[in-house]
């Protein structure tokens, strides 16, 4: 497909990614699917790196998942894995984009372990710490061969200041590249985070949204660091949703190198600055992946509150996000707030007709169970025409809420879809 025009809701310039020491990484150019462009990214970690892992619950999982998450013993998504004893071997992350080597049956399976055994043999890195990903078409054989044939490229180019290019790399619809870095100062000393992600459409949240790869030079234990990837998941990459369809390559991975602060403790100042940087950056790349969603020219936050529990209010908020009417409604500059009234209504959450409260921004557009007296439609039409759009709802039945991201749907969606493999 040609070339995608950059999302208007793009940041202005790509960040600048501050050096993770202990993670190197290397692009090339494969053409597994694209001309022109560096479509394959490899990244090599120091020996005593930690990786933590999440991923789709799809049941129709690509074969580097499934791979993965053998290696990880996380089998099943959310659990913490068995492995937590000292790292002394290294750790490598391949990533193709193009083609998803997912509903491939065996020639996906020996296509990994092709992939592997040839990472193993360039970086003398064991077969139980190569980790890839692969994302872009779905059914197609992945020809591998022209991945393992810029193996020695690879390794030779490995470079610090490289993740970055990476980001580049791995995009498939992705109209700009996706990063986040910052260091954050504890008490240990500086910690630093660098991330990058993918992801423009088939975004729903079912654990990993897409993929994405981040870097950390924190010593922290295997099992400590994945339990705060799978917590901040939750309020991160599974809160957000551009058109509810849920991919079989879905994976986040982080790595700790260990050149930096210890931290053992999250209830300690350490522990809790360093867990709030990890979700800053969590969110940020998240966040990026929306106003990158296909065609969107909105970015939506959906807030839902006064649910019964927690899950009422994710199921509440969900269901506005993922509402096509609502989308499309809001691409139209429409504040059709009946359609977010039908949204809550079809969730299964459960709330109080007459004590549900709509409001955009700060305008409150619908109270006890009727229009607001306040409430006039030109102040909701002048709201609809910013490109960042909040729609609050408080069902009035609790305390629980849940904080949901998502984009508006329109023409350039079906355009890019209807087009995708051609």
């Amino acid at each position: 497909m040609a070339e995608l025009p950059v999302s208007p809701l793009a940041p202005a310039r790509f960040p600048d990614l501050h050096v993770v020491r202990g993670a190197r990484f290397a692009t090339a150019a494969s053409g597994v699917r694209y001309e022109g462009r560096d479509d394959v990214m490899l990244a090599v970690l120091d020996p005593g790196t930690e990786i933590a892992g999440v991923f789709t619950k799809s049941a129709t999982r690509a074969a580097p998942v499934l791979d993965c998450q053998a290696k990880l013993g996380n089998d099943a998504p959310l659990k913490e894995t068995r492995f937590d004893g000292p790292v002394v071997d290294g750790a490598a992350i391949l990533v193709n984009a193009g083609n998803a080597n997912a509903f491939t049956g065996r020639n996906g399976r020996d296509a990994v372990n092709i992939l592997c055994d040839a990472v193993r043999e360039a970086t003398q890195i064991p077969l139980h710490r190569v980790f890839t990903a692969s994302t872009g078409v779905i059914g197609e054989t992945l020809p591998h061969d022209k991945i393992t044939a810029h193996m020695a490229g690879l390794t030779a180019r490995l470079d610090e200041g490289g993740l970055g290019k990476a980001a580049h790399a791995i995009r498939t619809t992705d109209t700009f590249a996706k990063g986040s870095s910052q260091v954050i100062e504890t008490e240990a000393g500086p910690i630093t985070i660098s991330g990058m992600a993918k992801g423009s459409g088939m975004i729903a949240p079912d654990m990993a949204t897409m993929l994405a790869y981040i870097f950390t030079d924190a010593t922290v234990s295997q099992a400590l660091l994945q339990q705060l990837v799978s917590r901040h998941s939750e309020t991160t990459f599974n809160a957000i949703t551009v058109d509810s369809d849920t991919s079989t390559s879905d994976t986040v991975m982080v790595a700790a190198t260990g050149y930096g602060p210890t931290v053992t403790d999250l209830s300690n100042a350490t522990g809790r600055v360093f867990a709030d940087g990890l979700h800053a950056i969590m969110l940020d790349l998240a966040h990026q992946i929306v106003r990158d969603g296909e065609g969107a020219t909105k970015f939506v936050r959906v807030s839902v509150k006064g649910a019964l529990d927690a899950a009422d209010a994710k199921r509440a908020a969900m269901a506005i996000a993922n509402s096509p009417l609502v989308k499309t409604a809001i691409a139209g500059e429409d504040p059709n707030w009946g359609r977010i009234v039908m949204a809550v209504g079809k969730s299964g959450a459960t709330a109080d007709r007459d004590q549900l409260s709509i409001h955009f921004g700060d305008i409150l557009v619908a109270e006890h169970g009727w229009v607001a007296s306040s409430y006039t439609e030109s102040a909701g039409a002048a709201y609809m025409t910013h490109s960042d759009i909040g729609i609050t709802v408080d069902l009035g039945v609790g305390s629980a809420e849940f904080t949901a991201w998502t984009c508006d749907l329109t023409h350039g969606y079906i355009e890019i879809n209807a087009d995708y493999r051609s």
